[in-house]
């Protein structure tokens, strides 16, 4: 008989090493799933924040009239994690202004999203009883909105 010995099973060696490539393996996927999972995070951040954005724009859309100046808020119970900021410029036309929409963190302040986007609102005809402030004819649109 011979003296070689039929070897029947796995040496330590091999099994060491397969657990290496498994481990190696489990982690890279552990990194990948939790990479996927924060980027969908940050998407439905991405798309709440603009979706909030196009809807104070038509907000003002719906109003019909524009006033220049700053507004801010947060977005409600419903959406904690986010504070708008609006600001509207008068441009070099007359009747045109630029409107943007800035979506932030409350807590950190950290911008999220910002929406830029410019709103014609005619200027009025001045006639008998019309007034020259922009905001009286604001106001005064406002107050025939809610009258109806």
């Amino acid at each position: 008989m011979s003296a070689t010995r039929s070897a029947g099973g796995f040496s330590l060696i091999e099994v060491l090493c397969a657990i290496l490539i498994l481990g190696v393996g489990i982690a890279g996927l552990t990194h990948g799933l939790n990479t996927a999972l924060s980027s969908s995070k940050e998407s439905e951040l991405q798309t709440t924040a603009a979706l909030l954005a196009a809807g104070r724009i038509e907000t003002l859309r719906a109003d019909g009239f524009v006033v220049d100046g700053v507004e801010e808020g947060d977005a409600g119970d419903n959406l904690p994690l986010y504070h708008w900021q609006q600001t509207i410029t008068r441009s070099d036309i007359e009747g045109l202004h630029q409107v943007t929409v800035l979506i932030e963190e409350p807590k950190t302040g950290k911008a999220i999203y910002e929406l830029r986007t410019l709103l014609f609102d005619p200027p009025s005809s001045l006639g008998a009883g019309a007034s020259a402030n922009p905001r009286d004819k604001s106001e005064s649109r406002r107050k025939d909105r809610r009258s109806r």
